[in-house]
């Protein structure tokens, strides 16, 4: 098992040691309320993640000042990839049901998509769909949208 792996098992709190290590594979970049990452799954390309750091479990954890902070990250990890990948739109989700600490799902949306699943929320897709290993992040394969989405939020304050 690979470092990385470890962390992944950990959950939110093992990939921010290891963002913060410079070990976290899927990092974009680390912008001012936390950690912009790839998702797991590309199966719509450009789906990713803000994970707030310092960690909380929720926005209601935050002030004020924070959570506009975190929610301006992740309209702006938003803009970033709608510029790189040209979806038709970006759908944002904030739950923490399952892992309870603060972070956002950013999740390009296509016109491609067929219309009954572009109505609903990407979760709808087949889990088999979403875990298949051609759609699952590689950093060969998705090195360039990485650097593609870096440069975005570099250019893009």
């Amino acid at each position: 098992m690979t470092i990385w792996d470890e962390a992944v098992q950990r959950g939110i709190p093992g990939r921010l040691e290891a963002a913060r290590r410079g070990e976290n594979p899927t990092v974009i970049a680390r912008l001012g309320s936390g950690w912009a990452v790839l998702g797991d799954s590309q199966l719509l390309l450009g789906y990713g993640l803000l994970l707030a750091d310092p960690e909380v479990a929720s926005l209601e954890a935050l002030d004020a000042s924070h959570q506009l902070a975190f929610l301006a990250d992740m309209a702006r990890l938003g803009r970033a990839v709608q510029a790189v990948t040209s979806c038709a739109r970006v759908n944002y989700a904030v739950m923490g049901n399952t892992d309870p600490y603060l972070h956002a799902h950013i999740w390009a949306r296509y016109d491609w998509e067929e219309p009954e699943r572009r109505a609903w929320p990407v979760w709808n897709y087949p889990a088999q769909e979403r875990a298949a290993p051609g759609v699952a992040f590689n950093l060969e394969r998705h090195a360039g949208l990485l650097e593609q989405l870096c440069a975005q939020l570099q250019s893009r304050p």
